[in-house]
């Protein structure tokens, strides 16, 4: 079993998976429109984005998105107009060995955002920051083991 966060946007989730790309590497496997959907081949889409009229405000809108990198899968999508909620009291948590790799993710990802906790040693680990991105996104950055 793996667990995969999944992320929802307000209309900016190809920017966001593009800079994610750049800031994570691997391979953004999948990344598709409401446009790219035939609306008899999409029941399930979401209200606000099935009808003619609304359709066009969705058309290139992210419908889907999937980041592979490292062992982990980072996956997305714009909400409809009008249904967006920021996030709250969750994020994004990458596990990273080497501290001074996790500095630089940190320092890239965190760009443009919120620092939270500074990234450093801790009682708990080698390195560990929070952060909120540019884009509203919640994440910490954590290097297990105890500093040296």
């Amino acid at each position: 079993m793996q667990l995969h966060p999944y992320l929802n946007f307000d209309g900016n989730c190809r920017e966001a998976f593009e800079f994610y790309h750049k800031c994570l590497g691997g391979e953004i496997t999948l990344m598709i429109t409401y446009g790219d959907m035939p609306a008899d081949e999409n029941p399930d889409a979401p209200e606000g984005c099935v009808d003619p009229a609304s359709m066009a405000e969705c058309a290139d809108l992210i419908a889907h998105v999937s980041l592979a990198f490292g062992d982990a899968v980072l996956m997305a999508s714009d909400s409809p107009p009008g249904f967006y909620e920021a996030p709250a009291g969750t994020a994004c948590s990458l596990q990273i060995s080497d501290p001074v790799e996790g500095k630089a993710v940190f320092d890239r990802l965190s760009e443009g955002g919120t620092v939270k906790m500074p990234f450093g040693p801790t009682d708990w680990a080698k390195g560990f920051g929070m952060f909120n991105d540019k884009f509203g996104v919640p994440w910490m950055v954590n290097c297990e083991g105890a500093a040296d």
